[in-house]
């Protein structure tokens, strides 16, 4: 019997999945069909890859610049209205309460209002302010508040109409409540839904760099294909790759004009709708704040004193106010940029320069000890229509019409920027596919003079 041989060696080692692929692509990309095939796979998956990023980037924009219209500014202007509101309820309980027993009926009317308003703005904002931990804690101070200062006012009423001078004191505790407490949360509350909604803006207008990119190299690279395609063949269009280049140029132009026009269009909402916005509430905010401080003069007839231990508080914040309002209406003048914007602005300005008058006038009475001829030029009656109370009314209007036309101005402007990129998520996803599908087209043609 013959000796055995040496054992076998080991079988030769398989190589992995990714090694053999590669090996065929190499070995495919050594002939010209297999280049094609190459060439064509990489076209379509970046005219494919431009497509996608376009998709999401705009998709992202669209959802930010529907946020502005539908979301973000309604909760920014509901926060404001809440400020005023409660601003406006202290200004007409003051007012009430210096009509005595006798309180207007219009009056209580327009204080119940404005409470029920806040209330109900309240309870919309915690139901649409999302995670926002510093607006959902203003909420819920200003919900807890509320009924604490409400409580006051009802003390601070039925006092006064049992004549007893303890309710001034009443009054004047909700009134520091309302000053120390409330419009200070709802102020915060207001600039914690206007910052996310300039985020929004932001969000909505930043360039979409990665789209603008993947179509430039999208069309290189189809622009060097046909290049390519010339030299080796002579012929100067092939009609595959023709269209994908058309398709892909015309999601680029598309993505281009509607950005460009979209930012436009929310940078004028933003200049000309809610800068006019913020500021004609500060404005609005300055002189409701400004009505209360007169009307309380009366009330504490110069029992709270200022820093200096020598003006009256009162008095003294009234002045500071009025200065707020001035500077607010000379801003919103310059801001208003129609006759629609400027009329309204400019009534107010003349009313504020008659209110300042008509409040000298029953000041300088008020100081001279003569408090039931005082009274009636700050409130009015039958005989004093020419009060300050009606120059305020004036003021309180003319910036109401103000604020309504400023408001359609953003509504606009902000739905036009919207709408500028209607439609380019779904175009430019199909014009990718209809590009990656004639670029394969295209590719398969050059293919089919090799068999």
């Amino acid at each position: 019997m013959p000796p055995a041989g040496p054992p076998a060696g080991p079988a030769p080692r398989r190589g992995t999945a990714w090694a053999e692929g590669v090996e065929r692509l190499r070995a495919a990309a050594t002939t010209e069909p297999g280049r094609l095939r190459i060439i064509g796979a990489v076209l379509a998956a970046l005219v494919l890859l431009f497509g996608a990023v376009t998709v999401w980037e705009i998709s992202v924009r669209v959802g930010a610049a529907d946020d502005v219209v539908g979301r973000s500014q309604p909760l920014s202007a509901d926060a404001a209205s809440i400020y005023r509101s409660l601003a406006d309820a202290d200004t007409a309980s003051s007012s009430g309460f210096l009509a005595g027993g006798d309180e207007p009926r219009e009056v209580r009317q327009r204080y119940e209002k404005d409470i029920s308003n806040a209330s109900k703005l309240l309870v919309n904002a915690a139901a649409n302010t999302g995670a926002d931990e510093d607006s959902r804690k203003q909420i819920a101070l200003l919900s807890e508040q509320l009924p604490r200062y409400t409580g006051l006012i009802e003390q601070a009423r039925a006092t006064n109409k049992q004549g007893l001078p303890l309710g001034g004191a009443y009054l004047r505790y909700a009134n520091e409540q309302m000053s120390t407490q409330l419009l200070p949360a709802a102020q915060r509350l207001y600039e914690a839904e206007t910052d996310r909604l300039y985020t929004d803006y932001d969000d909505a207008r930043s360039l979409p760099l990665a789209s603008l990119g993947t179509g430039l190299l999208a069309l290189a690279a189809l622009a060097w294909a046909q290049r390519r395609n010339y030299r080796r063949t002579n012929r100067v269009f092939n009609h595959g790759l023709v269209a994908a280049t058309a398709a892909s140029l015309v999601v680029l132009m598309w993505l281009l004009v509607g950005h460009t026009v979209a930012r436009s269009e929310l940078a004028e909402a933003r200049s000309d709708g809610q800068e006019s916005l913020k500021v004609l509430n500060d404005a609005r905010i300055a002189s409701l704040q400004a009505r209360a401080s007169e009307n309380l003069t009366l009330i504490a007839r110069g029992a709270v004193l200022a820093a200096d231990n020598k003006s009256d508080k009162y008095d003294v914040d009234f002045t500071s106010e009025m200065k707020e309002l001035d500077a607010g209406l000379a801003t919103a003048q310059r801001l208003a940029d129609d006759s629609s914007g400027q009329e309204p602005v400019a009534r107010a300005v003349e009313g504020v320069k008659q209110w300042k008058q008509r409040h000298a006038a029953a000041r300088e009475t008020d100081l001279r000890g003569d408090y039931q001829d005082a009274l009636p030029q700050v409130i009015g009656d039958k005989d004093h229509k020419d009060s300050s109370g009606a120059s305020f009314d004036t003021v309180d209007a003319s910036l109401e019409q103000a604020v309504a036309h400023e408001q359609k101005e953003f509504t606009g402007a902000a739905r036009g920027g919207l709408g500028a990129l209607g439609g380019l998520v779904t175009g430019s996803a199909a014009l990718a596919v209809v590009g990656a599908a004639a670029a394969l087209l295209g590719i398969g043609r050059r293919l089919s003079e090799y068999r």
